[in-house]
C-alpha cells in the first residue's frame, strides 16, 4: 500500500493545516495511508522512525480552520552534510515512506529537492510552497499561501497604530515581517493607509546604510509637521536589516544565524536603530518627536487563515497528492487559475547560486508606484514647490540648500 509523508519546515503560515488536512483527505480516499512526520526533518535527521502520527480523515476533516501547524514545524536543515541527508532518506525508507509532501519556504524546497536526489525513485517528493513573505517564485500574480491572511492581519495591526499615532500625536516605526522581500510590508502597508512604507528593493543592490533609511523617515516626518499633521505610521521590510553595511553591524553584539546560515532578523534591534536615528535627527531640526519602534511579525504567522488562504491551500493540498499518485513527482504545486500547475524543482533554482529564487517586489510596477504616490514622502518635486519649500524652512529653521544636501539620499528610489 502506498504510504505518503507530509512534514513541514521553516517559519508558520496561515494555512498550513489546510494543506495538511486536504493532502490526508484526498490520500486516504485514494487508498493510501498518511503519515504526519512531527517537526519537519528534525527527527528524520537523528535517525528516529516514532516521531510520526497516523492521519485519518476523521483526525484532519476540521483542522483547515486552524492556524498553526498540527505537525509542528523546524528549520533542521538536511543538506548542510551528506550524512544528514542520507539518513533522512534512510528513515523515511524504513517507516515505509514512499512519497513525500513537503510544505515549506525556500530553505524547505530546496532540501525537498536534495532529498528527492538522494531517494531517486523511491521516494517520490511534491513540495508545496508557504512563506507570509510572499517571495517564492511563483508564477505572476500568484501568492504563495499565508500571504493574504498575513496581509490583511497586518493591515489590521497598522489601521489601529494609526489612529493610536492620530489621537496621541506620536509616530511608530513598525519592522513588517519578510527577509528577502518587501511584499508583506507594502500590501500591509497600503492597505493600511500607513504613512510611509520603505522596502530594500528601492534600494540600489549592494548593502544600505542605516542613515540613509533614517533619513527617509525623518524627511516623511518633517514634511507631516509642516503640514500641520505630525503623526504616522513608518514601515520599514525586514529585509533591509538582512542586507545593512558591515560597518552598521558593528555597532551591535555577535547576531546568532538560524540553520540555513540566515541572520536571526528577530534579534536585530532594527527599529530601535532607526528611532534612535531619526529621533537625534529630528532634535538637529529642532523638532522633539515621540517615536516608538514596533516589531509585527510573530503575530501574522499563527492566525486563523482567512477565506481564500482556507480555500487555497485545500486545493494545494489536495493537488500535491493527485501530482504524486499520478506519477508526477520532483515538482513544486502551485495554482494557475483553476487548476494546479506543478513546477519542476529544478525550474525554480537560481543558476548562479543554486537555492531557490527569489520574487523580489518589483518597484516598477504600476502596483508599487500607486502605492508610493498614496505615502507621505519627501520627493524631488517637493523641493522645487515654493510653498513647501516655505513650510519646510520654517518648519526646520534651515535654508533649502542645507535641506536639499542633507536629504538626497531620502529622494532615492
Amino acid at each position: 500500500m502506498t504510504k505518503i509523508g507530509i512534514l513541514v519546515g521553516g517559519g508558520p503560515a496561515p494555512g498550513i493545516n489546510g494543506v495538511i488536512g486536504a493532502a490526508a483527505i484526498y490520500a486516504r480516499r485514494h487508498g493510501a495511508r498518511v503519515f504526519g512526520l512531527l517537526e519537519g526533518f528534525h527527527w528524520l535527521m537523528e535517525g528516529e522512525t516514532d516521531r510520526c502520527l497516523e492521519l485519518s480523515i476523521g483526525t484532519v476533516s476540521r483542522i483547515h480552520l486552524l492556524g498553526g501547524s498540527i505537525l509542528q514545524t523546524s528549520r533542521a536543515n538536511p543538506t548542510k552534510k551528506p550524512e544528514d541527508l542520507q539518513r533522512v532518506v534512510e528513515t523515511l525508507r524504513k517507516i515505509g515512506i514512499d512519497h513525500l509532501v513537503t510544505i515549506g519556504g525556500d530553505d524547505t524546497c530546496y532540501s525537498a529537492m536534495r532529498v528527492a536526489e538522494e531517494a531517486g525513485e523511491a521516494i517520490r517528493v511534491a513540495h508545496v510552497p508557504k512563506t507570509i513573505d510572499n517571495d517564492l517564485p511563483l508564477p505572476e500574480g500568484i501568492p504563495t499561501f499565508g500571504f493574504e491572511t498575513a496581509r490583511e492581519t497586518g493591515a489590521t495591526i497598522l489601521s489601529h497604530l494609526m489612529e493610536d499615532a492620530r489621537t496621541t500625536g506620536r509616530w511608530y516605526v513598525t519592522v513588517m515581517m519578510g527577509r528577502s522581500a518587501g511584499h508583506l510590508a507594502l500590501g500591509a502597508a497600503k492597505s493600511s493607509g500607513a504613512t510611509l512604507a520603505i522596502v530594500s528593493e528601492e534600494f540600489p543592490e549592494g548593502p544600505i546604510r542605516l542613515a540613509d533609511v533614517q533619513r527617509r523617515i525623518e524627511a516623511s516626518v518633517v514634511k507631516r509637521i509642516a503640514f500641520h499633521r505630525p503623526y504616522g505610521v513608518a514601515v520599514v521590510s525586514e529585509g533591509i536589516g538582512e542586507r545593512l553595511h558591515p560597518d552598521d553591524l558593528e555597532q551591535l553584539p555577535e547576531l546568532p544565524r538560524d540553520e540555513h546560515g540566515h541572520i536571526r532578523l528577530a534579534e536585530l534591534p532594527l527599529g530601535r536603530l532607526l528611532v534612535s536615528g531619526v529621533k537625534q535627527g529630528l532634535k538637529e531640526l529642532g523638532q522633539n518627536v515621540t517615536m516608538v519602534a514596533k516589531d509585527i511579525g510573530y503575530e501574522l504567522r499563527c492566525v486563523a487563515p482567512n477565506a481564500f488562504d482556507a480555500e487555497y491551500t485545500r486545493d494545494l493540498g489536495a493537488g500535491a497528492v493527485r501530482c504524486l499518485l499520478d506519477g508526477t513527482h520532483s515538482v513544486m504545486i502551485t495554482r494557475e487559475g483553476n487548476g494546479i500547475h506543478p513546477v519542476p524543482l529544478g525550474d525554480i533554482l537560481d543558476r548562479e547560486t543554486g537555492r531557490t529564487r527569489v520574487r523580489h517586489l518589483d518597484i516598477t510596477s504600476p502596483s508599487y508606484t500607486m502605492a508610493r504616490a498614496l505615502q507621505v514622502r519627501l520627493e524631488a518635486q517637493d523641493l522645487e514647490d515654493p510653498r513647501t519649500i516655505g513650510m519646510l524652512e520654517e518648519t526646520t529653521g534651515r535654508g533649502i540648500g542645507e535641506l536639499q544636501e542633507r536629504w538626497a539620499g531620502a529622494l532615492d528610489g
